[in-house]
């Protein structure tokens, strides 16, 4: 493999396979271990990555990316209820069929750059977070959302014979993917996906996206057609987008027109700005704080915090209890902003340009601290 890919990405790829399947022991201590919230952090982290393709690498900024991630949902659930509850098919017809989506819609909306293109894959998603609402509820079930039922007709598993004992639930070879053996499933989707982003950017498809991204009307006048490079980093994000729905489909059963709401679109747009855009990892760590404080800060309750401060005199632990209680429960948006604003003011590349600084800190001090050859004393 390290004749494939070079020595540096191969570490990074070694790392980033460690730091994810581990994650059930390094989060504990955080009240993140549990399996729910970690396969979150697996589906947004895929969802991240993809974006970052089109936005990171392309230049491109998307506002409609929550549609292709609302469609492999329905086109997962739709699997489910009409073939196999194997996840495998749900998540290869709900990719192809957000893949052809985001050629639709990424072959209009390229007609377009900057601000345009913004607002007309915004308009597309608002269409489409409609049309699911209200226009095709005998497809999307409406606002109900669509679900698995027992009467579902699932045709491949009627003719191998496989017979449904209680509340359907997706699996693989006859394995439920519930709890942990979820996260591991989601988990080794989210180190694929990682490894096919480093492949794009390493390769030269990928240097041409940052060629786009770096000065499109350059390339433009002369004479190279950047369309068909940009319309192909949208599709791959758009797959991207609905391979995390799938997987969201997998270890949740439900499809909702809420998944393709704009805040959706917005959020994977914080994730990776949050955490570094166009770098590799940085979008994986914003998607997972976000969905961390998502989680954790919002299940925070006065009693909690007064539990916290009660180390405090008396009075005083009430008052800290009442200011940091606007930061937790349902204010947690207000520590998420925060957050926001302090990076993108400090650490406009966001939290890897933190990571980098810090590393060249220390670099300097590590050679600061060598004596140099010259300065030597002769022995």
């Amino acid at each position: 493999m390290s004749n494939l890919m070079p020595r540096n990405d191969l570490l990074l790829l070694l790392g980033f396979a460690i730091v994810v399947l581990a994650m059930p022991i390094w989060l504990a201590p955080f009240g993140a271990g549990y399996p729910d919230l970690l396969q979150r952090f697996m589906i947004f982290g895929i969802f991240a990555v993809g974006f970052n393709i089109l936005f990171g690498l392309t230049g491109y900024l998307s506002f409609g990316h929550a549609a292709f991630f609302g469609v492999g949902s329905y086109a997962a659930v739709w699997s489910f209820k009409l073939l196999t509850l194997d996840a495998i098919p749900a998540i290869i017809f709900a990719v192809a069929i957000s893949g052809l989506f985001a050629l639709v819609i990424g072959f209009l909306c390229l007609r377009r750059s900057g601000i345009y293109f913004s607002i007309l894959t915004l308009a597309f998603a608002q269409m489409s977070y409609n049309l699911a609402y209200s226009v095709l509820t005998p497809i999307t079930n409406g606002e109900t959302g669509l679900q698995l039922t027992l009467s579902d007709p699932r045709i491949v598993d009627v003719a191998l014979g496989k017979t449904l004992v209680g509340q359907p639930v997706p699996n693989i070879l006859g394995q439920p993917l519930s709890g942990y053996a979820g996260f591991y499933f989601c988990a080794g989707f989210l180190i694929l996906a990682f490894f096919l982003a480093q492949r794009v950017a390493g390769s030269p498809f990928g240097m041409m996206l940052k060629a786009i991204k770096s000065n499109q009307t350059r390339m433009q006048f002369t004479g190279f057609n950047t369309r068909p490079y940009a319309l192909s980093a949208f599709v791959i994000s758009g797959m991207y987008a609905g391979l995390a729905g799938a997987l969201l489909a997998v270890t949740d059963p439900l499809a909702g027109a809420e998944r393709m709401q704009w805040t959706a679109s917005g959020e994977v747009v914080l994730m990776t700005i949050l955490g570094g855009v166009g770098t590799l990892v940085g979008p994986v760590i914003g998607a997972w704080i976000i969905k961390y404080f998502e989680n954790i800060l919002s299940a925070l309750n006065d009693n909690i915090l007064a539990r916290f401060w009660s180390f405090l005199p008396e009075g005083m632990d009430s008052v800290l209890v009442k200011i940091t209680s606007k930061f937790v429960g349902d204010g947690w948006h207000l520590t998420l902003g925060l957050a926001f604003v302090i990076v993108v003011i400090f650490l406009p590349g966001g939290i890897m340009e933190g990571v980098r600084r810090i590393a060249a800190a220390f670099r300097r001090s590590d050679n600061s601290a060598k004596p140099s050859a010259r300065t030597q004393p002769a022995e």
